[in-house]
């Protein structure tokens, strides 16, 4: 009973619903599905008028779509995350305000998108065949045809990003992707241990990931592949963020070897402060991605 109660804590999709749309925000858009290779069916959205810039976003994991995150069905829980909603329409306006196009797209098991060929949420390793089809589906759009492409990965989103750096060469061979800002890196075990967890109910959920759900997330993740990324990246981490392990994300950053720096943010002690800071703090994101996909965009 144990090891099912912590496996869904940690893999069992939550209620990721996509609760608002960008006319909310006064954005267009339009809305498309793309499969990933396996045939999962993916959706997503497409704003801003740009042909030559284009940001993909990758989103976090469990509870969290395209969109963002809300509280709404979350129970007990609902703030433990973060103390409100989370809009990620708020750094998409800013893009699309500066000159670029941004793509928002659900991971599979995740908002609108598909079921994978594992109804489980795997912490990046089956997710990185979204970041490439979503990759390969923006690339092949007429308008984008001479476009540079930027990534906005955010925790899961980054594990899922670095993952298909290391073991998809199809996207670490894409000339039109220039630049990653990795937002709030995190490795399952870390997240498991930051939570305080002892020993016998970590064990008890890994022993269930593997023997009924087919899933392990024991060893070091993604961090292997760190490496493996060929464009400059940006990586972000609160210093409070409790869900978390900063020795780890400093390796992650360590083992970077391209173009890199680091923002240590000091917010709120929830790992959701990050997530919603990005929607109001323009400057940084704006800078990074203008200093690395060529043509400079407005003024900030």
């Amino acid at each position: 009973m144990f090891g099912k109660s912590i496996s869904d804590l940690m893999i069992k999709p939550g209620k990721s619903p996509v609760f608002e749309t960008p006319d909310s925000f006064g954005l267009d858009y339009q809305s498309v599905t793309f499969p990933a290779k396996d045939g999962v069916e993916l959706s997503g959205w497409l704003l801003g008028e740009s042909t030559d810039q284009v940001i993909i976003q990758s989103h976090f994991g469990v509870q969290c779509s395209r969109c963002g995150y809300t509280q709404e069905g979350k129970g007990m829980m609902k703030n433990a995350l973060w103390t409100s909603d989370i809009h990620f329409l708020n750094h998409a306006k800013y893009l699309v305000e500066a000159g670029y196009s941004v793509f928002m797209y659900d991971l599979r098991n995740h908002g609108d998108s598909g079921t994978g060929t594992t109804p489980w949420v795997t912490w990046g390793v089956e997710e990185r065949k979204d970041v490439l089809a979503a990759v390969d589906y923006v690339s092949s759009l007429p308008q984008f045809e001479h476009a540079s492409i930027g990534l906005l990965s955010i925790c899961m989103g980054a594990a899922s990003t670095t993952f298909a750096y290391g073991l998809e060469p199809a996207l670490k061979n894409n000339p039109k992707v220039k630049t990653l800002i990795a937002i709030q890196p995190l490795t399952y075990d870390y997240f498991v241990a930051a939570m305080g967890l002892p020993k016998f109910l970590i064990d008890a959920g890994n022993e269930y990931n593997h023997k009924h759900r087919d899933v392990d997330l024991t060893g070091d993740s993604f961090l292997p592949y760190a490496k493996d990324i060929s464009v400059p990246t940006l990586v972000i981490q609160n210093r409070q963020d409790p869900m978390t392990n900063l020795d780890m994300v400093q390796q992650y950053f360590d083992d970077l070897q391209v173009e890199k720096e680091m923002l240590w943010l000091d917010l709120e002690k929830k790992r959701g402060a990050a997530y919603d800071w990005i929607g109001h703090n323009p400057t940084p994101i704006l800078e990074w991605f203008q200093g690395h996909m060529g043509l400079r965009r407005a003024a900030i």
